[in-house]
C-alpha cells in the first residue's frame, strides 16, 4: 500500500474562511474516527487570493482514499462544510513515484 497525497483548492468567501477552516477540522476527525486515515494535515490559505483553502491530506493509502470517498456523503460536518464552499477548484490525488 502507497501513500497518497490529497490537494484539494476550495474558493470560499471571506467571511466563510473561519467556519471553513473550522467545519474541516472536523470532517478531518470524522474521517479518522473509526481508524486514523489521515497521518497527517495542513489546512492553507493562498498568499495571493485569500478566499483559496487548500487542504493537503496524507492517507494511509489509495484504498483508505476511495472507501473515505464512499462516506463522504453521510458525514456529520461535510454538508455544511460544501454549503460555503463556492467553487471546489481542484482536487488531486498523488502517490510517490521513487
Amino acid at each position: 500500500m502507497s501513500i497518497c497525497s490529497e490537494i484539494t483548492i476550495y474558493k470560499v468567501a471571506k467571511e466563510n474562511i473561519s467556519r471553513v477552516i473550522e467545519l474541516s477540522l472536523l470532517v478531518i476527525s470524522e474521517m479518522n474516527e473509526k481508524e486514523k486515515v489521515i497521518t497527517s494535515y495542513q489546512i492553507l490559505q493562498n498568499t495571493k487570493n485569500e478566499e483559496e483553502v487548500c487542504w493537503r491530506l496524507t492517507w494511509i493509502s489509495e484504498e483508505a482514499v476511495e472507501d473515505n470517498k464512499q462516506k463522504w456523503p453521510s458525514l456529520t460536518s461535510a454538508s455544511e462544510l460544501m454549503s460555503l464552499v463556492e467553487t471546489k477548484v481542484y482536487c488531486g490525488y498523488f502517490v510517490a513515484t521513487l
